[in-house]
């Protein structure tokens, strides 16, 4: 017989993330008659923007999004031209250019609102908000006791950490940790851009926008609310952005700025007209190729399992298919939760591996030193 800490819950299923990914997961459990509880650290669904646009794609999030039962409520969400795209170079000419055909091949979404979508599927309570993990250990026979920031603890005889690229859980089953890729990100918001920023935003258009040079670039797009979210890329050491005081908004303009003075002024003004605070970002991957020996009980999934950097455009969509395929591998094995987990892995492993190998090639490509010609070159399939 079992006995259980009387003050610790007990769950079959447990999953450390609420995000995308361990969503994914619930909901398709859910579907298939199997109840899992979420653990996340934030205070509640409204705690932090999910800002940031997403394109889903076909054979990864919208195969999910099927699984999940969901396709067609997250078909009314889609951002109508977000699939349109241009590619310029640091003089601002225009290299490539693609309206949205409207085929709806990578359709965009907001992530708060796909979030929002999967969270309303679940059933009320699923998710424990505030619960922030700080460790997990083995109990023998594939369970674990989890701690949570505030005393607490539950038990759980599977456990999933969908925790993202500082897992929690990671290490139960792996001692890699991921490295910085040689990119840092500045992010910035213009708001209103139609009425208060024309210029930027014709420069912009209505989706995916990139201005590359040698070792430095800007990725943005159009969100929802008519605001430009700009990711300005910049290949600098990994400490650089200690260096710089980003709560001094305008010296760390200027500093940003140093890097694109040879850039065309309708560029710089996506960084000088910037509305609010700049936010920074190192960009970190796990080893491409990651993986582990089967651990009894647990398991990972998205960025916990193969974190990479943005530059394929998968971050979001594989944590989405890794959790509609481990639901659909535990469905298949009831009762027999080591064999769901082998065959799931057997999968994730090289699916993780394929998209690592092409976001990290993605990367060299974009900011190589004839840049825009890279990512052009791969557009036209060479």
């Amino acid at each position: 017989m079992t006995t259980h800490h009387p003050h610790h819950p007990h769950h079959p299923i447990a999953i450390v993330g609420a995000g995308l990914g361990g969503l994914t997961l619930a909901r398709v459990l859910h579907i298939n008659g199997i109840d899992a509880v979420l653990y996340d650290l934030e205070a509640s669904p409204a705690a932090r923007g999910q800002g940031g646009m997403l394109d889903i794609h076909e054979e990864t999030g919208q195969a999910a999004l099927r699984a999940a039962d969901l396709y067609e409520e997250f078909r009314a969400l889609i951002h109508p031209g977000g699939e349109a795209m241009r590619v310029l170079d640091k003089d601002a000419v225009v290299r490539l250019e693609e309206a949205d055909g409207g085929d709806g091949g990578r359709p965009e979404v907001e992530r708060g609102q796909l979030r929002d979508l999967l969270l309303g599927s679940l059933p009320d309570g699923a998710v424990h908000w505030g619960a922030k993990v700080t460790g997990a250990r083995p109990l023998g026979g594939g369970r674990h006791e989890v701690t949570l920031a505030d005393g607490s603890a539950f038990t759980t005889d599977l456990l999933i950490g969908a925790d993202g690229a500082w897992s929690r859980i990671r290490p139960l089953v792996s001692a890699a940790t991921p490295a910085y890729s040689g990119i840092s990100f500045v992010e910035v918001d213009l708001l209103d851009a139609d009425a208060r920023h024309p210029e930027s935003a014709a420069v912009v258009g209505g989706g995916m926008f990139m201005a590359l040079g040698e070792g430095k670039g800007f990725l943005a797009h159009r969100e929802i609310d008519g605001s430009l979210h700009v990711y300005t890329a910049l290949q600098v050491p990994e400490g650089w952005i200690s260096s710089v005081d980003f709560t001094a908004t305008e010296l760390a303009k200027a500093v940003v700025l140093e890097h694109f003075a040879d850039w065309d002024k309708s560029l710089q003004a996506l960084i000088a007209d910037a509305d609010g605070a700049l936010t920074p970002r190192r960009i970190h991957a796990l080893p491409i190729g990651h993986r582990w020996e089967r651990v009894p009980g647990v398991t990972l999934l998205g960025d916990a399992a193969h974190l990479m950097s943005p530059f394929a455009g998968e971050g979001a969509n594989l944590a989405m298919f890794d959790g509609s395929e481990l639901a659909g591998a535990l469905a298949a094995h009831p009762g027999d939760t080591e064999a769901a987990l082998a065959a799931y892995e057997e999968a994730l492993f090289p699916r993780g591996e394929n998209a690592a190998a092409e976001s990290a090639g993605s990367l060299v490509r974009c900011f190589r030193a004839d840049a825009p010609q890279g990512l052009l070159d791969m557009f036209a399939g060479n």
